[in-house]
């Protein structure tokens, strides 16, 4: 099937303050250099924030992520979740036509659409509200026939109930997702027939509705108010460190996410089942602040702060915690000498821990150093959360420091970007220690190079990718241009 942008396209699109704190914190999930692997899920979030993926939401996503544009393209046309038309306002509604949904009425629901919504799959309704089309199965073969409305599945569908639905969802009500005969999961029509011990004292919904529902996150595009921003990857607490614009840092110096008012679930008191208290957030899987902090307890600690297994800083602040060091954690040891504890960490600058790299999230050491730390529009300071480390474990620095600039000279950098393996972002960190031309680059020995790759955690890039030989031969090709 040729899909293709929508003719009709907005002027522009910018991603809402909470929705940005998502899509900045996804970002971190990837190693540096790696961005572009958010591609799909910060697509997604702009499909849920329009209600369809304009072509100025995937150009804004491409340029987030320092990404060709026509890559990000690519993706949006190749993936059919992504909608390139308009769709309802209130709903758009995914009928599954697959074998079991077929032998089980799923023409029949499709002929409600037609005549509820529009004559044709992707076409508005006339109020604007609804659209609709068929998809290949959704995996929910035991309760067809089905069909997925907004983010939830509803089940053991008729037409009747089907027709009766788009009328409550027209009339600004919510169906209780699920199965429509009230079966509890995908158990026979008839009640269990063996486990039927397992009936007794069960909630009436199965967890997946029931935490829809308490959130109020079914039919209703994802916002970024529905739950706490949590970023457990890269926050021992499990707690944001991402800040929607214009969020004010808490007393103690974390960050709260304000977006639930108190930080609770909605609680009608009616919902069945346990659930957590009132003022105890969850993340985006529902998972408790509480089970997170329980999971991290549960890690194999590398050391206390401040002791020589954790090499903290002088403070004691512990750095290459455990859980994000991966293959980088610093090993054990029994002396908690100077070397360790008085060091400047490594400013990485990086957003998020990747394999191997050893990452932590103590305080940076010497974060005050003029040698160490990046220029306040660096992405080092602008994306890195303050009073947090992008630091791995704290070691006498490697190599000898290259000769850097304030500024580029005659106020114009070279196009750092010419380099294999340098992008957007990297550019801009280089430029945070000084490093602007490709003459720099290219004078680079050995021990500078050492201390380039120890300052920024280039894992050995700078030489592997032989950054100095590529600056090099820009640099010759410049001169015989002129």
């Amino acid at each position: 099937m040729l899909r293709r942008l929508h003719p009709e396209q907005p002027d522009s699109f910018a991603f809402s303050a909470e929705n940005h704190a998502w899509a900045e914190a996804q970002i971190t999930k990837f190693p540096e250099g790696r961005q572009a692997s958010a591609i799909i899920p910060l697509l997604w979030r702009a499909q849920e924030q329009e209600g369809w993926l304009t072509r100025p939401a995937i150009e804004h996503v491409a340029d987030m992520l320092g990404m060709a544009r026509i890559r990000a393209l690519e993706v949006a046309t190749f993936y059919f979740m992504f909608q390139l038309q308009p769709t309802g306002s209130v709903a758009h509604v995914q009928v599954c036509g697959t074998t079991s949904c077929m032998i089980c009425g799923a023409e029949d629901l499709m002929a409600v659409c037609k005549e509820k919504i529009a004559p044709r799959p992707h076409m508005l309704s006339e109020d604007g509200k609804f659209s609709w089309e068929e998809v290949e199965c959704l995996g929910a073969c035991a309760n067809a026939p089905m069909a997925q409305i907004g983010k939830d599945y509803y089940e053991d569908l008729t037409a009747e109930r089907f027709g009766e639905m788009i009328e409550e969802l027209r009339d600004g009500k919510v169906p209780t997702p699920g199965s429509q005969i009230g079966r509890f999961s995908s158990e026979p029509k008839g009640n269990l027939t063996s486990l039927a011990a397992h009936e007794e004292g069960r909630a009436e919904t199965n967890a997946s509705v029931d935490l829809a529902t308490r959130i109020g996150d079914t039919v209703k595009r994802i916002d970024g108010t529905e739950v706490p921003l949590l970023v457990p990857w890269t926050d021992k607490g499990g707690r944001s460190q991402i800040q929607p614009q214009g969020e004010a840092a808490a007393p103690d110096g974390g960050v709260r996410d304000t977006n639930l008012g108190d930080g609770g679930l909605p609680d009608d008191g009616e919902t069945p089942g346990p659930k957590p208290a009132a003022d105890t957030p969850v993340d985006e899987t529902g998972v408790t602040m509480q089970e997170a902090d329980a999971t991290e307890a549960a890690r194999p600690e590398a050391g206390e702060p401040g002791e020589a297994a954790g090499h903290g800083d002088a403070s004691g602040a512990e750095i290459g915690s455990p859980g994000h060091a991966g293959a980088g954690e610093a090993p054990e040891t029994d002396d908690a000498d100077e070397d360790h504890d008085a060091g400047p960490a490594k400013d990485l600058g990086s957003k998020g821990g990747g394999e191997g790299t050893g990452y932590g999230d103590g305080p940076r050491a010497a974060q005050d150093d003029p040698a160490i730390a990046p220029s306040e529009d660096s992405p080092v300071a602008g994306d890195m959360p303050a009073g947090k480390a992008a630091a791995g474990t704290a070691a006498e620095t490697t190599g000898s420091e290259p000769p850097r600039l304030d500024g580029p000279r005659d106020g114009k950098a070279d196009d750092l970007k010419q380099i294999g393996g340098i992008g957007p972002t990297i550019e801009k960190r280089l430029h945070a220690f000084g490093i602007y031309h490709l003459d720099q680059i290219a004078a680079w020995t050995p021990a500078e190079m050492a201390w380039i790759d120890d300052h920024l955690n280039f894992a050995g890039r700078v030489e592997r990718e032989n950054w100095t030989g590529q600056a090099s031969d820009l640099l010759a090709g410049r001169d015989s241009e002129a």
